[in-house]
């Protein structure tokens, strides 16, 4: 459930995987990790992600379906 919100959120707003990462401090392959499901955010990118979209981070580990 991770995967698909953090795309769709970054989607909706039109960034680039680079664009999302330049906002975190990351690189464009972190973000790519999580679209892919293949890299798990440690609690505080957790927390900057909900904090970047406006959403709890039990929505964005697919915990409740409200944002």
């Amino acid at each position: 459930m991770f995967k698909e919100r953090i795309k769709a959120f970054r989607e909706e707003r039109n960034w680039t995987q680079s664009e999302l990462a330049r906002r975190l401090g990351v690189s464009h392959t972190i973000i790519q990790g999580y679209e892919l499901g293949t890299r798990k955010p440690s609690n505080d990118m957790l927390c900057a992600l909900a904090d970047l979209f406006g959403c709890t981070t039990d929505y964005l580990l697919g915990r409740t379906e409200k944002s």
